[in-house]
This record gives C-alpha cells, structure tokens and sequence, in this order.
C-alpha cells in the first residue's frame, strides 16, 4: 500500500496497487490527483492506464479515499475486500454519455480530448449559434480542447493515436465552419505558416502527414505539398505563401542529397526562414554534417512527430529563438567535431586488400538447387487474407511512436492501452480491406541462371550460359576486420564462374497498395487523417509480408532449397531462414541504381504494374524488391564505409560517372 518519504522539504511519494485493472486504475488516478494537490513537485505515471478522477464510481472513490487520506483504520481492509470481490470479472466497456449533459462547449472540448467525432457536427452547430461566429467557435471551445490534447501529448500523458484521432475531430469540426468562415471572409489565428513537402523522387508520406496533423493542433498553418516534390515548387510556394518553416520529409537515401540541394538553393536565393529535416533515413549527424553547412538560416533535424511542435514554437519565438538557434548550432558544430575524430578513428584497408579476404565458401562441397522454373512467374490479385498472418507487427507501432516489441508492447505499462485500441482499429480495418477490396496485390518472381565474376554478378538467357542479359554490380566491405571476419560481398554468395559450377539469381517486386488512392481519397473527403494514415500503414505492412509469404514460397516450392522448413512467425521475423532477400537501396547493397537493372529483368513495370521513379523509389509507395539468394552462407550485412579505390572501381564496372556514384553513395563514403 502507499508510503511516503519526506526528506529535504520536498514529497517523494511513490504508490502501487497489483490487482484488478479498473481498480488499479482508479486508484492511480485518485492517488495523483490528491498529490498534486498536496503540492507534488513530480509525477511518473501510467499515463496509459490513467483512468479520469471525475469518472471513478463514486462508492469506489470513498473508499480509494479513505486509504489514500487516512480516514479510518480499517480502509485498506475495506478496498482491499472491493477488490476481491471483482476478481477474475471480465472487464465490460458501457459507453458513458453523460457528458452529452455538458454544456456545448465543454462536449466541443470532451469529443476532442476523447477522439470522439460521432456527435462532432451536431455540437459545432449548436456552438455555432450560441456563440454568433464560426471563428468564436475554432478560437474558443474548439483551441481549449485542443490546448489540452497539446498539454497532454507534450506530458507524455497522451499518445500519438490519440493525438491522431483529436485532430480528426478538429479537422471535421473546422471544415463544416468553413462555409461560414468563407462568408464572414474570417481566418482562425494562427501560430505560424509551414510548408511540408516529401523531396522529388521520394514518395513516402505517412511520417511527413504525421507532423503536419500534430503541427495542425496546435494551431500551425500547414501547406502540405504532397511527395515527389521539386525544389522549385517548395521554394516557389514558400515565397508565395509568406512560410514561416520550411519541413522536408524522405525516406530513400537519395532524398537525403535532395534535402543538401534544397538547403543550397535556399542559400542562393537568400532564404533566411528555418530549414527542417526529417525522416526515417535522415539524423542529427547527417543534418550537422551534409545540410546545416550549406545554409545559414536555422537548420534543425526533427526525430519524430513529437518533438515538431516544441521545435516549431522556440524557431518562430521571439523570445527563445535566438538562443534555441545558437545551441542547435553548437550542437551541430561539436557532431561535425566528434565525426573528424571518428573519421581518423575508422581503418579501411585497400579494395584488393578486401577482396582477398572475401568469405572463402567450398562450392564443391555443396550442392546447388536448382530452381522449379527459370525466367519470371507473375501473381495478379493476390490474397490480401493470405497476407495478414505474415505481418511483422512492431515496424507498425514504431510507425505511430509506440515504441516495444509486439507482442509485448500491448500489455507495456506506459503505452499498452494505447497500442491495443491501435491494434483493434487496425485488424478492424484489415477486415474492411479485405471485404471491400480496398487493396490489389501483385507479384513478380523470377529465377536465372547466374554466376560470379569478380565482384559482379553475370545473369544468363538460358542454361546455355553463354549469354550475358543482365550485369549486377555489388559493392564490398572495406573496413578492417578482426581475425577470422571477412570483407563480405553479395556477390561471394553466387557461385565463381571460373568454379564452372553453374547457379541461379532470384529477383521479385512485390506491391499490396495497389488501388489505394480511391480509398484514400474516400478519407481525404471525411477529414479523417487517422485513418489516412492507419491504411497507409498497414498497406506498408502488409507489402513486406507478401514479401516474406512470397520467400517463403520460393524456398519451399519454386526454388525448394529447404523444402523441409518449419518456421514459425517468429522464426520468419528473427530471419531463420536458409538464404537472403536482400534490396537495392539496404545496408548490404545501398546503391538505388541497380533498380532499373532488376525491374527490367523481371519486367516489373508490366507484370506487377510497379514503377520507379526518377530517384528509383517504387509506386506504389507500398512495395519491397529485391534479390534471392539461396547459399546457406549467405547472409544480411552492411556495406559500412568504402574508400575512393572502390568507389573508382565501381564506376567503370558501371560505366557510370565516379561523381554521380558519389551522390548515390554519400552515406556509404569515407570523407
């Protein structure tokens, strides 16, 4: 039960309760209600677990009270008997509409804080009256309930689902106002214009519409110019719009030399509004080291939704500005310090040094399989049911900021709560998807004969061999390793041609988003962001479980090199697996140019209706391609740091201009 240490003038107070759930919970919010009040200096709770004090019954609450205040002798007996007497019950959610009784103003603000948007139009029109003008209604009822989602988000008591669902209130909210707005030609105030836009040839989004509905409530201006976005159109639209904040959002590594160019062209054209990076491939470091020098305007890297509005709010202060500005900037001077001493710090040995300590593999000793066909096998509308029971669930939650391993996470004390109603809505949605026929998803394999020279890889037209139709390019670790480690490379997994043992290369592009847009666009027009992006999501999901299904399927029946596996789901997402699928674009071969080489190769574009943009990231957006290999010494590496004697290497293999390989390779280049 509670206890309390008092030491220096100053309450430390810690409180646990292990029984029933809605006991626990009332208890946690009882208890800190009366310490705030006390005068409690700091609180760590379950934010995700805290159950609302005005809603706790009030015959429980005596006795939570009693224990919590002392009141009488026998108060823990008597909670402690309340709690038995619940023990093992099923825990029924009834929907309480009392607060339907509120006043107008205080449901405005009770819907927003709940994510409720049932009753969300009838409530705006009822302010709408009572208070005169739509502009009272945003301004008033509207921003308090949104100021206190803000609070709550920014005290970790409330969690990016949540916050999510808050702003679709909002947004329907405002945009049957807006009518109304239009009329009285009146605008709601605004915190600051920020311009969001996912750089050209990149075309992932769900990270960048994350920040922009976070940003949104809190009462910023968001200009969201959608992906594949040249730099013209956002330096263009931010004169034209008076922008405030520029934010640039990419996923692919050449975005991140997108972003560079965008920050140039910012100091050419002599832009002094802050620069905002972000993205999953995107750092700190890599903004310190490759943007930041290039702009002389603030330039700050964002990690996630969560701290875009404490970012947005110092750069645009009058008062904290200045000083935010110069810390970020010291910070980013001592990074770029801190990477000169790592830079000397990191050993790479000469290419040929590398190449002579390739994994040495005994091709004799094994026997290659050969695959059921050769050339490519096309799916059509495939099983979007199939699908589902090989999703890796944790890269979702990680998606929405819910960090832990699924499973696990859904019973995690701080966000569990959270991340089982994120988890209902999605397999709800996966049963609407699949229904409706929201989603097509197609497929393309294919298997070649294939072997290597050097570190290349030969694909032939036939068995015959003797026609080369397609050349894979890879690159090796040049990094020096302890004794007994190699300098690996995907190509040391295919067979030497000068083995004259003859092996294969597999290749696939698989895509679940096909004929998203409608659905999206469904979304678009109800306002609903949350479900925007819970599809978007789950078609990312489930793109990279049609990859793994279709692996599966390859090392089982089409290229049945472990016809006998047993894996579990586990297993499959712990990669257990006999043999690699490794991508274009990922540590063991980041260079996106070998893409066209491989979509070409399975005629992706056709089979699979997939294509590449101009910087080689896939539409649908939801999609995963790659290579199979089959060796059971094959394995997922990262390239690491290469020295400019490959790089030079690598551009007469690929007939390609060294500076242009260095664009594509920046991440991967020593300096």
């Amino acid at each position: 039960m509670p206890h309390v240490l008092i030491s220096g003038g100053v309450s430390n107070v810690s409180f646990s309760f292990r029984g029933n759930n809605a006991i626990r919970e009332a208890i946690h919010a009882a208890f800190l209600f009366h310490a705030i009040q006390a005068g409690m200096d700091m609180g760590i709770v379950n934010a995700g677990n805290l159950a609302i004090y005005e809603d706790i019954p009030k015959d429980l609450l005596v006795l939570i009270e009693d224990v919590l205040l002392n009141r009488r002798a026998d108060a823990t007996d008597r909670l402690l008997e309340a709690a038995n007497s619940v023990k093992g019950q099923a825990r029924i959610r009834v929907e309480d509409l009392s607060w339907r009784e509120k006043p107008v103003a205080e449901r405005l603000a009770h819907a927003l804080v709940n994510g409720i948007n049932q009753y969300i139009v009838e409530d705006t029109e009822i302010a709408r009256v009572e208070l005169g003008h739509p502009l009272k209604v945003i301004e008033g009822p509207l921003m308090d309930g949104m100021n206190i989602v803000g609070d709550l988000f920014g005290a970790g008591k409330m969690f990016l689902p949540q916050v999510v669902k808050s702003a679709r209130v909002m947004k329907q909210s405002v945009a049957y106002l807006e009518p109304y707005l239009e009329q009285d030609k009146s605008r709601a105030k605004s915190k600051g214009k920020i311009i969001l836009a996912t750089v050209k040839g990149d075309v992932h989004d769900i990270g960048k519409n994350i920040v922009g509905v976070v940003l949104r409530c809190n009462s910023y201006d968001i200009i969201d110019l959608g992906v594949m976005t040249p730099c013209e159109k956002i330096l263009a639209t931010a004169r034209q719009e008076n922008a405030d904040i520029i934010g640039l959002s990419g996923l692919i590594t050449p975005s991140l030399e997108e972003m560079t160019y965008v920050a140039q062209e910012m100091q050419r054209q002599s832009f002094n509004i802050p620069l905002l990076i972000g993205g999953a491939t995107t750092s700190r470091a890599h903004t310190a080291l490759k943007i930041e020098p290039h702009y002389t305007g603030a330039t700050v890297h964002v990690v996630d939704a969560s701290r875009a509005v404490g970012v947005a709010s110092q750069l645009l202060s009058d008062s904290a500005r200045d000083k935010y500005v110069e810390g970020v900037r010291a910070e980013y001077v001592n990074l770029r310090d801190l990477h000169k001493n790592k830079k000397s710090a990191t050993k790479l040995i000469s290419l040929d040094e590398a190449r002579d300590n390739k994994m040495p593999i005994e091709w004799t000793d094994h026997r290659i399989c050969q695959p059921s066909f050769l050339g490519v096998k096309t799916f059509t509308d495939y099983s979007i049911e199939t699908l589902i029971d090989y999703i890796d669930w944790t890269p979702f939650f990680s998606t929405w900021e819910l960090a832990g391993r699924f499973p696990r996470i859904l019973e995690d004390e701080l966000v569990g709560e959270s991340a089982r109603q994120l988890f209902q809505d999605a397999k709800a949605m996966l049963k609407k998807l699949v229904a409706g026929k929201w989603l097509s998803a197609h497929a393309v394999i294919g298997f070649f004969p294939a072997n290597s020279v050097g570190d290349d890889i030969e694909v032939y037209a036939d068995e015959n061999r003797d026609k080369v139709i397609a050349h894979f390019r890879m690159l090796r670790q040049q990094t020096e390793k302890a004794k007994d480690k190699f300098n690996l490379c995907l190509a040391d997994f295919i067979a030497p041609k000068s083995s004259g043992i003859n092996d294969y290369l597999g290749g696939f592009a698989v895509t679940a988003g096909a004929g998203m847009e409608a659905q999206l666009a469904r979304f678009e027009k109800e306002h609903d962001d949350y479900n925007s992006i819970l599809f978007k999501a789950l078609a990312d999901r489930l793109a990279e479980s049609f990859a793994e299904h279709m692996h599966t399927r390859v090392r089982k029946e089409f290229w049945p090199y472990a016809a006998e596996e047993r894996l579990t789901h586990e297993d499959l997402i712990a990669e257990k697996y006999q043999g690699i699928r490794p991508a274009p674009g990922y540590p063991a071969c980041p260079d996106h140019t070998e893409k066209p080489a491989l979509f070409e190769l399975l005629n992706a574009s056709q089979a699979a209706n997939i294509h590449l943009t101009e910087n080689f990231a896939m539409l649908p957006a939801s999609s995963v391609s790659g290579f199979y290999f089959s060796h059971p010494q094959s394995r997922y590496f990262g390239l690491g740091k290469i020295a400019e004697d490959q790089v030079i290497d690598y551009a007469a293999r690929k007939q390609m201009d060294a500076n242009i390989v260095k664009r594509w390779l920046a991440t991967n280049l020593k300096e």
